[in-house]
């Protein structure tokens, strides 16, 4: 009786050990341009700030401009920066639009082409 059960757990084992438990996949990264809306202001943006564009800091960077964001009651600059390229995207600067008087902010995002 006990042989059998010591075959009984070898046996078990060995089936066992070729079952193989891999993690599922994760899907693969969309990036989706959504024109919700970011902020929503009672006012309209400033003028274009003129910003100085900084040296590129790597071969191939994509230079992101700055936009005139909404913070605190009030709108606020937020500067520009360096980005490595995404193959297959192109940049959707910020932008304001007018909508029943009041002012939305959409876009900053990677879009494919």
């Amino acid at each position: 009786m006990q042989a059998s059960k010591v075959v009984l757990v070898a046996l078990s084992a060995l089936t066992l050990s070729a079952c193989v438990v891999a993690p599922y996949p994760p899907p693969p990264r969309q990036v989706v341009y959504a024109e919700q809306p970011i902020a929503v202001a009672d006012i309209p943006p400033p003028a274009p700030y003129q910003e100085v564009i900084t040296p590129v800091p790597f071969a191939g960077a994509v230079w992101i401009g700055g936009y005139w964001g909404w913070a605190g009651g009030r709108h606020q600059w937020v500067p520009g920066r360096w980005e490595a390229p995404r193959p297959g995207y192109a940049w959707a600067p910020h932008r304001w639009v007018p909508v029943n008087g009041r002012w939305h902010l959409t876009g900053g995002a990677w879009v494919r082409r």
